[in-house]
């Protein structure tokens, strides 16, 4: 039977005629739309997604017109329920075929939930008809369902918002059978995790709360809403310290309603006890993280008590920290003996519980809990080295590495390793306990390594071939001594190394344990011992002078590179040029703060031996001389900009002064070097101004002069400095910020000049034609030219109506940058040296311009601040003109106060009042 032959009166056509679509239709439409996805294959995905389209664009374009008979919201709710089972088909044929791609897949699961909720939302549709049993709870069943798949597929609010329908559609009817109560519980729980997983764990727990009170005292119901509150409980374990109160609270309420569930269960409860079981086991968890230790231990118990469980391996782990937290050591020790008895539980567990234990119970018993462990494994050196093994695989750890020392010194364990049969295991155990206390050595844990390292000469047999080997430990002992500051122990130590085997590395640590000793004196005296050894080289002046710098002592390492500059002779090969020691003193130097003057100083050597010497001879030639010379250079760079930083700008100016020297001094005079001596004399004028400002004292003529003649040398190189559309980034933003900077302060020293009005205008529009200007230098020299000791209207003027312009013609105006030139150009003219009628006129001219960029701007592009001020300022300037009795000039500014007020958001309530104002003043006033 066709929709049409449900009902006659679906077949008269729409009381309003073909602009609304009939019932009949509507419906047709609907039928026809499940039909085609009961025949839909999963090779038609493009067709499925279409199908969702138009059935959602008909249900949404018809929906609240349809007044439909009870005939046809039975025909719709059988629709729905087609529509549904050929999602159900759809969704079996996609999971049963491990062919269909991964992204395709999801295409189809997501295009089926689509038809899933319009089938949820026919049953919306239809309503109540006659003959269907409950049915807001079957519709509610729908949206529950839509929601799960939504939650699968990770859309959390769509998921939310068919729960949400669902929990609508129930709250009005009672539910009356065990299927209908279950699905409040259900639904319950479900809106639980979804908000759960979109951070609303206040609704969460709320909704698992109201879940309460659908429970309608059935096993499998308080199963359910107990294995939710587990979950979230465990969820809230590996949150911050709140979170602990959280999962505190949470599985309580599972226990609790695990006992519950338990109370009133007729038949079996294996399943609640087995959950109590892990409740109890995470409760003990959250304890143990809570520092609650008697309560841990009261949940072990209570665990324990449970008849037929099996306990977990972890329990006994969290048995036995609870003891130890808990003072009761003996216990404790009972429940780790237990865990090494329990063949469940892994070797790596074992060497953490006795990790943990060791660390409460104290060397004393650091012995036998290693014997404990070394039973689990087969006798012999074999097995004692595999126990020390997996105590240093297992992860550093102080209590660790000590227990491990302990039991590699015990007799019983060093008697295992005696004789040629354990060679192999010996030499090993070296190995192990060497590398073990390298690593301590690398993290600084200087006291363990000693240990170690002590530990490791027990299996080194003391003959000569191993002589070298034992002389290695003792110097690597000493080294550990000589970090723990334990300089008598490490003199003896290396001492003992040097009699062994006696070299250059022995000389070289006493000179690091006479640095410790803060006896420079003796420091350097080794110094000059150091130069008799046989396998000395002049490197090792280096290194002394590396630790010198390290031990913050700045005479030996002068010292140090004096008696390195002392080796230098005509002739003589050296491992470094003069120019290098230099560096190396410079870079010394740096590594102290406040020594600007020091590094100024030995610069100025190095200037006048480059001069003196000549530029190659003093630097070298070729790539290596041209590296040092550009060291120089760029150390000095940097010391200018760091002085600018720290606004020392005298001591500035003369390092970017020094700069341009050597820059300059380069033999390749590209574009890059001279650009660096132009940025450099630009840099160091403008230090000079700066420091005159800084310092409230006046530069002398002299100085002004040279700043003029430093910048004038800049302004012949600045043409040289590629300014074109081919530049792009920092390089573009850097040559433009020197056109600007030589432009600006060659406009501060004309300021100390009479008479250069006209050749400061010049100057601005010289570089206003160029492609460095920009318009916020445009706006920066404006706003200079128009305050300071001699303000030059004339000059600001220029700047600000050309950056005005120039932010015009941008792509993309700045209009808040816009509206500051507007009011600064508006304050101008306001104050220009004219008759009131100029200063009107032009004031007037800028108000018009402001209202010609206004026109046809989005909404807010304008600052609607700078907007009002403007209106308000017009309107404001036409009750001068009323007062004076200038008719025009009043209608004038009232008609520009007025149209800017229309264009300006939220200027609406002023309208209407100066619209009437503006009415008034015509009918009284007639035009001049």
């Amino acid at each position: 039977m066709r929709i049409s032959e449900l009902s006659p009166e679906l077949r008269r056509p729409s009381a309003e005629g073909d602009s609304q679509p009939s019932h009949l239709h509507v419906l047709e439409e609907i039928e026809s739309s499940v039909n085609e996805a009961e025949s839909l294959s999963i090779e038609d995905l493009s067709s499925l997604e279409n199908l969702a389209i138009r059935l959602r664009k008909s249900l949404s374009n018809n929906s609240s017109n349809l007044l439909l008979s009870d005939s046809a919201k039975l025909q719709v709710w059988k629709l729905s329920y087609r529509l549904w089972n050929a999602c159900v088909d759809i969704s079996n044929a996609v999971g049963v075929l491990s062919t269909v791609e991964a992204g395709y897949r999801g295409r189809i699961y997501v295009a089926q939930a689509e038809l899933r909720q319009i089938a949820a939302e026919l049953l919306l549709l239809a309503k109540s008809p006659r003959g269907i049993p409950a049915p807001a709870f079957k519709s509610a069943s729908f949206f529950h369902k839509a929601g799960l798949i939504w939650h699968d597929l990770g859309r959390l609010d769509r998921a939310a918002a068919n729960f949400e329908q669902a929990t609508d559609l129930t709250s009005s009817s009672r539910a009356e059978g065990e299927d209908e109560k279950r699905m409040l519980l259900d639904l319950n729980l479900a809106r639980a995790r979804t908000a759960w997983e979109a951070n609303d764990r206040s609704l969460s727990i709320a909704l698992l709360g109201r879940s309460k009170n659908v429970l309608f005292r059935s096993q499998a119901g308080f199963q359910a809403l107990a294995e939710q509150y587990l979950q979230f409980g465990k969820l809230s374990l590996k949150s911050s310290s709140e979170g602990l109160i959280d999962a505190s609270k949470l599985l309580s309420e599972a226990l609790d309603l695990c006992e519950k569930g338990i109370s009133i269960s007729t038949g079996g409860t294996q399943d609640l006890e087995r959950l109590k079981a892990r409740c109890l086991r995470f409760m003990a968890a959250e304890r143990l993280q809570a520092e609650d230790y008697e309560g841990v231990l009261s949940c072990v118990s209570v665990l324990r008590g449970i008849e037929g469980n099996e306990e977990h391996p972890s329990v006994g782990y969290v048995a036995m920290k609870a003891c130890i937290g808990a003072g009761r050591v003996a216990e404790a020790e009972r429940e780790l003996r237990e865990m090494m008895s329990n063949k469940r539980v892994p070797e790596t567990a074992c060497v953490s519980a006795a990790e943990a234990f060791l660390a409460a119970a104290g060397a004393e018993a650091a012995k036998d809990i290693m014997m404990m462990l070394l039973g689990r494994c087969r006798d012999g050196a074999g097995a004692a080295l595999r126990v020390l093994r997996m105590v240093a695989e297992s992860g550093s750890s102080a209590v660790k590495a000590m227990a491990a020392a302990q039991l590699a010194s015990d007799d019983r364990v060093v008697a295992l390793f005696v004789g040629t049969m354990a060679e192999k295991e010996r030499n090993a155990m070296h190995a192990l306990l060497w590398n073990w206390g390298a690593e301590y050595f690398r993290s600084k844990e200087y006291e363990i390594s000693v240990e170690l390292f002590e530990k490791s000469m027990l299996y080194v047999p003391r003959d000569d071939d191993n002589r070298a080997r034992r002389s290695n430990c003792f110097r690597v002992l000493s080294l550990c001594h000589l970090a723990l500051v334990q300089l008598d122990r490490a003199q003896e130590f290396i001492d003992q190394a040097e009699k062994l085997e006696p070299n250059i590395k022995c000389s070289f640590l006493k000179f690091k344990i006479q640095l410790q000793k803060k006896d420079e004196e003796a420091a350097i005296n080794q110094i000059q011992s150091m130069l008799s050894c046989i396998d000395f080289t002049p490197e090792f002046l280096t290194l002394c002078t590396h630790e010198a710098i390290a031990c913050q002592s700045f005479l030996v390492a002068v010292a140090s590179l004096s008696i390195l500059l002392n080796l230098y002779s005509p002739g003589k090969q050296m491992p470094m040029m003069e120019v290098t020691v230099f560096r190396n003193l410079i870079t010394l130097l740096h590594r102290d703060s406040e020594t600007e003057q020091e590094i100024l100083k030995h610069t100025r050597r190095v200037r006048a031996r480059m001069n003196e010497l000549g530029t190659e001879s003093f630097f070298g030639k070729g790539a290596v001389g041209a590296r040092e010379l550009n060291w120089f250079a760029g150390n000095t760079w940097n010391m200018g900009l760091k002085m600018g930083k720290d606004k020392k700008y005298k001591i500035c100016a003369e390092f970017f002064e020094l700069a341009a020297e050597f820059y300059g001094a380069c033999s390749d005079q590209n574009e890059g070097k001279q650009a660096m001596v132009c940025k450099s004399l630009i840099l160091s004028t403008g230090a000079m101004i700066n420091a005159e400002e800084e310092e409230k004292v006046l530069m002398t003529d002299s100085d002004v002069k040279k700043a003029m003649e430093m910048l004038h040398s800049a302004e012949k190189m600045l043409p040289a400095i590629p300014l074109s559309a081919s530049d792009t980034g920092d390089q573009l933003v850097e040559t433009s910020t020197m056109f600007f900077l030589h432009t600006f302060n060659t406009y501060k020293l004309l300021n100390r000049l009479d008479d250069t009005g006209n050749q400061q205008l010049q100057l601005i529009k010289c570089f206003a034609s160029t492609n460095a200007c920009n318009p916020n230098n445009l706006l920066h020299i404006g706003l200079f030219a128009s305050q300071g000791r001699r303000p030059n209207p004339e000059v600001s003027e220029f700047a600000l109506s050309k950056c005005l312009s120039s932010l015009l013609e941008s792509p993309a105006p700045n209009y808040k940058m816009v509206s500051m030139v507007l009011r600064r150009l508006v304050g101008m003219a306001s104050l220009c040296a004219m008759d009131d009628g100029r200063r009107n006129e032009a004031a007037y001219a800028v108000y018009r311009q402001a209202y010609q960029i206004i026109v046809g701007l989005k909404e807010g592009e304008y600052p609607p601040e700078e907007g009002k001020w403007l209106a308000m300022t017009a309107w404001n300037k036409s009750g001068t003109a009323i007062r004076l009795r200038q008719v025009t000039t009043a209608r004038k500014w009232m008609k520009m106060g007025l149209d800017l007020a229309k264009r300006i958001p939220g200027m609406e309530r002023y309208i209407g009042g100066m619209e009437e104002c503006l009415t008034n003043f015509e009918k009284v006033c007639r035009p001049e």
